[in-house]
């Protein structure tokens, strides 16, 4: 099975949410199948957004269940996990741009052109409030939905490297918001490796 297989088989399996259909329609028209997790940082290759955001979801399922038990499904639905895992990276569509650069190689000592991704910014909105106004043009998203993607970047987000305490008061008030982050942060670290 693709990973592209694998997460239309999870969506589908869990998201039934009205606009979803013309959401897949436009995953199908954009690179995000295709496209990279990174510039050089995880799963930085052809396909690795994609397998990134079936390893997030893997780890926010295991993470919920493990936190709320049995009844975790009292907590948060299957399609809200769905929506978050899957979901949370949507504003790196479009934004990875394949390039060549010049690198010595360290054996003969000579200049080669090596391909690698750099970013272009189509839409400079952010990360996760990125997401999150891409999504709301297809579904409506719960407040928990939204403000879990929105800061789903934990410390690592610009407006928390700012100042910004806002995290805090959403981290607290919301559980899912926190284990979508640490989800996010073992997929990346524990199940995909760093590239070159």
């Amino acid at each position: 099975m693709t990973s592209r297989d694998e997460f239309l088989e999870i969506f589908y399996d869990n998201i039934e949410r009205d606009g979803s259909d013309k959401l897949v329609e436009w995953l199908d028209k954009s690179d995000f199948f295709t496209a990279p997790a990174s510039t050089k940082r995880h799963s930085s290759y052809k396909g690795g957004l994609c397998q990134h955001s079936i390893n997030v979801y893997k780890r926010l399922v295991k993470l919920v269940q493990s936190e709320f038990g049995n009844d975790w499904e009292k907590r948060v639905s299957p399609e809200s996990l769905a929506i978050m895992g899957l979901l949370h990276d949507v504003c790196k569509v479009d934004t990875y741009v394949e390039d060549l650069k010049n690198v010595k190689n360290q054996e003969t000592g000579k200049w080669e052109q090596k391909p690698y991704y750099r970013i272009e910014e189509s839409l400079p909105y952010g990360h996760g409030e990125k997401s999150v106004y891409i999504l709301s043009a297809f579904i409506k998203l719960s407040r928990e939905e939204a403000l879990a993607i929105n800061w789903h970047m934990g410390e690592y987000d610009l407006r928390v490297k700012s100042g910004s305490y806002a995290i805090t008061s959403v981290y607290y008030k919301y559980p899912i918001c926190f284990l979508l982050h640490l989800a996010d942060l073992m997929a990346t670290y524990l199940d995909e490796e760093q590239s070159e």
